[in-house]
C-alpha cells in the first residue's frame, strides 16, 4: 500500500503547536538518553557540513535515529556569516521526519521555530542545572532570533529582577526590547551587559570574542550559542580556562566549537551527563555551557510537533 503524502507544518503551525512546558521534559529526557550512549536510544553522527564559500556560509545536515522511540529525522540547515547590516537571514532551516519502517517522508517542517526553540529549552536546561540559586540579572549579548527565544524561555522559568542586552548596533537591541513582552535594559557595550550578570547568554554571528573573561562574575553561568565552526569564537580564552566547560555533545563540541578548540579547554561534562547524575553540577563554579544542537534535540521537536499537528486535525473531523 503506498504510504500517504507528507505533510507540509509551516512555520506559524510550528509556533501554535510548540510549547517550552511540554519541549523542556521531553529534551531533558533526550539528552540523557544521548549520554548513555546506548545505541538502541540515539544514534547521530556530528553534523556534516558543505561550505557555501560564495555565500559565506555551510549546510548542515543533522540526522538522528531514536530506535526505542521509532523517531528518525533529519534537519537540514544553512548558516551564515553575514556582513554588518545584510537583510539576509543568519539561517534557514527544514526539519523531515520519516518512518524508520517504510522510510518515507511523514512531515515537512519549517525548521526556523524548531531550532531557535529547543536550542532556547536547552540553554534553559543548562540553567536550571548550572546556574546558582537566587538569581537575579540576566544579560543577552546579540539580538536577533535566537535571542529572543531564549528571552522567552529564560524569563518564563526563572525570575530575574533584570535583564539587560547588548548587540552591535542599537537599532538592533531597541528593535529586541520592542518585541519582547517585558522591561530590558539596553547596554552600550558587551561589558557593561555583563558585569555583575548572574546568567548570561551568547546568541551572536561574531567569529572573534565578545565576551571577555574578566568581565565575569565569579559563578555566573555563560549559556554560549552562537560561534558554531571550529574557527569562530564568542568567548575569550580567559573565561573559557576560568569556568567548567560543559556541553550538549562532547564529540561535537571538540569537533566543531572553535572556543573549545582554539582555548585548549576539556570539556568536562556533557548535560545528560548532569541529567544522568554521573557528572557533578558545579553551581558553586564559573560554568560554561557550550551549545551547538544536536540532531537528537530536532528529533524529539519534530515527533511532538508532528503528534500535536495529528491530534489537533483528529479532533476537528
Amino acid at each position: 500500500m503506498a504510504a500517504p503524502p507528507p505533510v507540509i507544518i509551516w512555520g506559524h503551525e510550528v509556533l501554535r503547536l510548540l510549547h517550552y512546558r511540554d519541549l523542556i521534559p521531553r529534551l531533558e529526557d533526550a539528552l540523557a538518553k544521548f549520554s548513555r550512549r546506548d545505541s538502541a536510544e540515539v544514534v547521530q553522527p556530528v553534523r556534516t557540513t558543505v561550505a557555501l564559500q560564495k555565500h559565506r556560509g555551510f549546510l548542515g545536515m543533522m540526522p538522528c535515529y531514536m530506535e526505542n522511540d521509532g523517531v528518525l529525522c533529519t534537519k537540514l540547515v544553512c548558516f551564515y556569516n553575514r556582513e554588518e547590516g545584510s537583510t539576509l537571514p543568519p539561517v534557514q532551516a527544514t526539519v523531515v521526519l520519516l518512518d524508520p519502517e517504510y522510510g518515507n517522508v511523514k512531515a515537512v517542517m519549517e525548521g526556523e521555530v524548531i531550532t531557535c526553540m529547543r536550542t532556547a529549552a536547552v540553554s534553559a536546561i543548562s540553567a536550571k542545572l548550572l546556574m546558582r540559586p537566587g538569581t537575579e540579572v540576566l544579560a543577552i549579548l546579540g539580538s536577533g532570533q535566537q535571542a529572543r527565544s531564549h528571552y522567552t524561555v529564560f524569563t518564563e522559568i526563572f525570575s530575574f529582577k533584570e535583564v539587560r542586552v547588548w548587540s552591535r548596533t542599537r537599532e538592533g537591541a531597541e528593535r529586541f526590547c520592542r518585541s519582547v513582552a517585558g522591561p530590558v535594559i539596553v547596554c552600550g557595550s558587551a561589558e557593561e551587559a555583563v558585569r555583575g550578570a548572574d546568567a548570561i547568554v551568547t546568541v551572536t554571528g561574531s567569529t572573534e570574542p565578545v565576551l571577555c573573561g574578566h568581565w565575569v562574575k565569579p559563578g555566573a553561568h555563560v549559556a554560549a550559542v552562537g560561534a558554531c565552526r571550529p574557527d569562530w569564537r564568542e568567548l575569550d580564552d580567559a573565561l573559557m580556562k576560568e569556568a567548567v566547560v560543559y556541553a550538549d555533545s562532547r564529540e561535537g563540541a571538540t569537533a566543531e566549537s572553535g572556543d573549545v578548540i582554539l582555548s585548549g579547554v576539556e570539556v568536562f561534562a556533557e548535560l545528560g551527563d548532569v541529567l544522568n547524575g554521573t557528572k557533578a553540577a558545579h553551581r558553586e563554579k564559573t560554568t560554561v555551557f557550550k551549545s551547538l544542537g544536536m540532531g537528537v534535540e530536532d528529533a524529539v521537536s519534530a515527533k511532538l510537533v508532528f503528534d500535536k499537528w495529528n491530534a489537533y486535525t483528529t479532533s476537528q473531523l
